[in-house]
C-alpha cells in the first residue's frame, strides 16, 4: 500500500511541476483553471480510452483534444503509450 501511495504522489508531483514550469493549468471538473490537479481526477479523465486493433492497424479511440492536451504535461513514455509519439 505504501508503494502505491508513493507512486501516486510522485506522478501528481511531476504533473504539477510540469504545469508550473509551463505557467499554465488544466480545467478541473468544475471548469475552472487550476495548476494543482489531482492525479485521481486525471485518471478519471482517461477512463473510456481504448486500443482498437483491426488486422495490422492500431488506433486509440476516444482520445479527445482535452485528453491530448493533458498528455502534453506527462513524460514521453506516457505519450508513447497513447501512440502520440
Amino acid at each position: 500500500m505504501g508503494l502505491c501511495l508513493l507512486v501516486y504522489t510522485i506522478g501528481q508531483r511531476q504533473l504539477r511541476l510540469s504545469l508550473k514550469q509551463q505557467e499554465t493549468g488544466l480545467k478541473n471538473p468544475l471548469g475552472k483553471l487550476t495548476d494543482r490537479p489531482t492525479l485521481r481526477w486525471i485518471f478519471q479523465c482517461f477512463q473510456g480510452i481504448h486500443l482498437v486493433r483491426i488486422q495490422d492497424n492500431q488506433k486509440i479511440s476516444n482520445l479527445t483534444d482535452e485528453r491530448r492536451n493533458i498528455l502534453r504535461f506527462f513524460p514521453k513514455p506516457c505519450q508513447e503509450y497513447y501512440l502520440l509519439s
